[in-house]
């Protein structure tokens, strides 16, 4: 499929969560973020500074899936240098963090929901520090301009969408006092259509407005941050807020199709995990298989349970213990890969391979593979500005509601980003002092020519990267429409047999599939939320789409709108 062919099936239309604008675009999963990114474009600003203030709106409009104690990964295109980078605000383990934090006596891993919300399950929130970097390093705006427009939308309140009861039905539970103080007014929960203010949150927005991001990395809101997490024994210190730094990454790069496709470095393991499996199903040819076809969703599955078993035995902190990514990612390992594709059944041998071979700088750690991950939440936004200046970040408090714990006066919840770590010892992905875990986020932009051609992201913990991979394949395999490309039916599994489908799922396809050994859910379930930009340079237009998973819209700012 040729760009001329794939632009040529973009929808001309405006609406239905779709925009085009030839001054700037932003996209995220709430109108009211999208419309402040926008509004920061048009007074000048540029893709960072409509960054950030989306990222601050997003912690009032959606703040049980991102908000002030997330961590983040910022990929920024930089159109006058042509240099892209990443900064890296992922969380981090407390310095004392105890290796067997999450087993008990015994050393059987504690269940998830009692693990993930106690003190012990909130590592060092770092979406703060980043951009706070990323206004000083690259914005036009200050930091007091960035934080504004979040303070005058919490002061005025944001209307509870399905998004929030949704949240509120499934994951209520996992809310302590102070949260469901909040969601929960006289012990009965928000209801859609209602108009929820959180005035604490609006006193700590305008703490960190005039004092900055050193009043949340040590000062008087850090301080409540430790004091919370210890009273619920967590192992935070104020010297792990005072010492965190957002580190600026190069990123990883890699070919599909004559596209160069642009993603984090570890210890983001979705940029790794999209880039090899776009490796494998380049050589498998999947545009030669109709798009609602059996084989094109037979090579998806494989492709994830080949993937996820690499990434398991390989992804860390590249700080700890050495990656072979050079290995993973070597045309003659993927060669050695394809080799467990069978188009019969599903290959139940599907084990990690060794790419060490083809990396021979990098030694093995010797530790075994990491647990399963398991489900959460996270959110996607873009920014691009009239310069071609580009954005986007996939920030999260790992799970819907994070941890649980809502600051006392301060009217945020705080991560439970310690479970992205392996909860069993000895792993090469477990808990260790001062360590980053690995992060699914998977913040995406895709080049031709040098051009940016295509940015998008999701969110939805390790359905992430299924996600941006299933659009990306439709786009650029299938010339499809970038809003249809996004909401064309998903899938998602891991190593086991299951799959997770969305609905409209082929029925042919998923009988095909289970007579090849594999199951199925009971029921379709809605994963991620993908948001998107792409670049019309024949006439200099942006095209925004939004998932409908989410009640979130692109918005468009034409040049004639820029003061």
């Amino acid at each position: 499929m040729n760009i001329e062919s794939i632009m040529n099936n973009q929808k001309r239309e405006n609406g239905g969560q779709r925009a085009w604008a030839d001054g700037g675009m932003t996209a995220s999963a709430t109108a009211e973020s999208s419309a402040i990114g926008a509004d920061v474009l048009k007074a000048g600003g540029n893709a960072i500074d409509a960054l950030a203030a989306m990222q601050f709106a997003l912690a009032v409009s959606e703040p049980f899936n991102t908000g002030l104690g997330s961590s983040g990964f910022i990929v920024y295109y930089d159109a006058k240098k042509q240099k892209t980078t990443v900064i890296q605000g992922h969380s981090k383990a407390p310095n004392s963090a105890r290796k067997n934090v999450f087993v008990d006596e015994k050393e059987d891993v504690i269940p998830f929901l009692e693990r993930s919300t106690p003190g012990t399950a909130v590592a060092i929130p770092g979406i703060i520090k980043a951009f706070d970097k990323a206004i000083k390093l690259y914005g036009k705006k200050t930091w007091e301009e960035a934080l504004e427009p979040a303070i005058r939308l919490s002061k005025e309140g944001i209307k509870v969408n399905k998004t929030w009861v949704s949240g509120l039905q499934r994951f209520g539970n996992r809310l302590g006092k102070e949260g469901r103080a909040f969601f929960f007014p006289d012990d009965v929960p928000l209801a859609e259509g209602e108009t929820a203010v959180n005035k604490e949150l609006t006193r700590t927005l305008i703490e960190l407005q005039q004092n900055g991001a050193d009043s949340f990395y040590g000062g008087t809101i850090g301080k409540a941050i430790v004091e919370e997490v210890q009273r619920l024994k967590g192992c935070l210190e104020l010297e792990d807020l005072a010492e965190y730094e957002a580190e600026v990454k190069a990123p990883l790069q890699a070919a599909y199709k004559g596209f160069d496709i642009v993603v984090p470095s570890p210890p983001n393991g979705g940029g790794f995990a999209l880039l090899y499996m776009l490796k494998l199903l380049e050589q498998l040819n999947i545009g030669q298989y109709d798009v609602h076809s059996w084989e094109k969703y037979y090579l998806i599955a494989e492709t994830l349970r080949v993937m996820t078993a690499d990434k398991l035995a390989f992804m860390t902190d590249p700080d700890y213990y050495d990656i072979p990514i050079d290995g993973l990612l070597h045309p003659d390992y993927i060669k050695k890969r394809l080799k467990l594709y069978n188009f019969s059944f599903r290959n139940d041998q599907i084990n990690p391979g060794n790419p060490w071979e083809f990396d021979r700088d990098k030694k093995p750690s010797g530790l075994k593979a990491q647990a399963v991950e398991v489900g959460s939440e996270t959110t996607h936004f873009i920014a691009v500005d009239a310069e071609g200046n580009v954005a986007a970040c996939t920030s999260s408090l790992e799970h819907t509601f994070g941890s649980g714990i809502m600051v006392p006066g301060y009217g945020f919840l705080l991560n439970n980003d310690m479970t992205d770590f392996d909860p069993s010892p000895g792993g090469i992905n477990s808990v260790e002092p001062n360590k980053y875990p690995v992060s699914m986020k998977t913040p995406t932009l895709i080049f031709k020519d040098g051009r940016p051609f295509l940015t998008l992201g999701s969110p939805g913990g390790p359905t992430i990267v299924a996600s941006v991979l299933q659009t990306i394949i439709h786009v650029i395999n299938y010339g499809m429409d970038v809003k249809d490309a996004i909401e064309e039916p998903r899938i998602f599994n891991g190593t086991g047999p299951l799959i997770w489908w969305e609905d409209g799922f082929p029925e042919e396809a998923m009988q095909t599939l289970k007579k090849m050994n594999y199951q199925f859910d009971d029921i379709a379930l809605a994963m991620g939320n993908v948001q998107a930009v792409m670049f019309d340079h024949q006439s200099n237009q942006l095209y925004g789409a939004s998932d409908s998973s989410r009640p979130g819209i692109p918005v468009g700012v034409e040049k004639n709108e820029i003061q």
